[in-house]
């Protein structure tokens, strides 16, 4: 093995690419979000090893079942980058976590994150971690810890990943799901703010690769930039969906993600019960035509793809209808009955099906 030549200086972190300095000047930026993201239950504050949340608050449950649930943003955060826009991502993070733990009945407590990127913009960072303190406020969870590793070599200096992880808890025989739906109940359905953080593979193959759109084309169907549209932040329904859990009887929720309306409602509903979804009950938003005719792509593409306007699914008695209904209004959330529950018999062979066509 060669020596090093006289003079010529040691290898260090820092000139493999990592900046320890700029790591520490990202946590302390992001303190003051991370203080606004928290519940009484937090122990302690941002910098320990790990996040300490006190237990003993659910000794009024009598069988409390922790929920557990992790996830990321996809191709979204490539958009992100692109527009130099950081602090909306984190919104996308949370809402794909804590609304996978509701589904279950379960309210969100607590997460963490990771951000991965190819080198350390401590402003940059703490942009995407507000966005993420800003969702956990949103769906009443706390932040209570999370890692920033610099990767150099492994992704460019302007490249970054987000990912997170969350724990929820529900009552044990409160929990949501297929054992508890019937004949007769209605399948409401709550809209989504856009595209979500689920098919931005397909849009943008479609948009920027097929179209040759660009990130700050004025679309008039759209009111704004198309760059815009694209990073408008996944809708946060977990604290809606525990209201309605508290006013009114409700048997499950399905959130509407990668695979569309169907595939995910199927996910909870029993194998002797059939779901009849009613498309001529809603009108998808502009952006979804938009991909449509761009990429000449058919409908059951688009439906298995994206979630078509619809963000989340409640499904309840058909008794509990109007109060559901008036409880998501009176929080803001546009929503109506979108199909119903029947049996399953020869001519529904699949879990969900969808008939007619959409509202104009």
């Amino acid at each position: 093995m060669s020596e090093p030549s006289p003079g010529a200086a040691g290898s260090t972190y820092a000139s493999a690419g990592v900046d320890i300095e700029a790591g520490d000047r990202a946590v302390e930026l992001m303190k003051e979000w991370v203080k606004k993201a928290t519940r009484p239950e937090v122990v302690g504050g941002l910098g320990g090893f790990a996040g300490l949340f006190d237990a003993s608050a659910l000794k009024r449950y009598e069988r409390p079942l922790l929920a557990s649930a992790t996830d990321g943003v996809g191709t979204k955060v490539d958009l992100a980058r692109r527009m130099g826009v950081y602090d909306t991502i984190g919104r996308d993070l949370v809402g794909m976590v804590v609304d996978d733990l509701v589904v279950c009945g379960a309210e969100p407590l607590f997460m963490t994150d990771y951000i991965c990127v190819g080198k350390v913009y401590p402003e940059r960072v703490a942009a995407i971690v507000k966005g993420i303190a800003e969702g956990c406020a949103l769906a009443g969870c706390a932040l209570v810890g999370g890692e920033t590793a610099e990767h150099p070599g492994l992704l460019g200096a302007d490249e970054f990943d987000v990912a997170g992880a969350g724990t929820g808890v529900v009552e044990a025989d409160r929990v949501l799901g297929a054992d508890r739906i019937r004949t007769g109940d209605a399948v409401i359905a709550m809209e989504s703010s856009g595209l979500h953080s689920n098919g931005y593979s397909l849009v943008r193959h479609v948009l920027f690769d097929r179209a040759g759109w660009s990130l700050d084309r004025e679309v008039p169907e759209l009111g704004r930039t198309l760059g815009e549209e694209l990073l408008e932040p996944t809708r946060i329904y977990s604290l809606d969906c525990l209201a309605l859990t508290r006013t009114t009887e409700v048997h499950a929720f399905s959130h509407i993600t990668g695979g569309g309306l169907a595939n995910n409602l199927a996910r909870v509903i029993p194998d002797r019960l059939h779901a009849v979804v009613d498309r001529s009950t809603w009108t998808p938003g502009p952006v979804f035509g938009l991909v449509k005719a761009a990429g000449s792509v058919e409908r059951a593409e688009l439906e298995k793809t994206l979630n078509m306007g619809v963000g989340m699914i409640a499904v309840v008695p058909g008794e509990s209808v109007d109060v559901a209904l008036a409880t998501l209004a009176d929080r803001g959330v546009d929503a109506w009955v979108s199909g119903e529950i029947v049996e399953r018999t020869t001519e529904h062979a699949e879990a969900v099906s969808m008939i007619g066509d959409y509202a104009s």
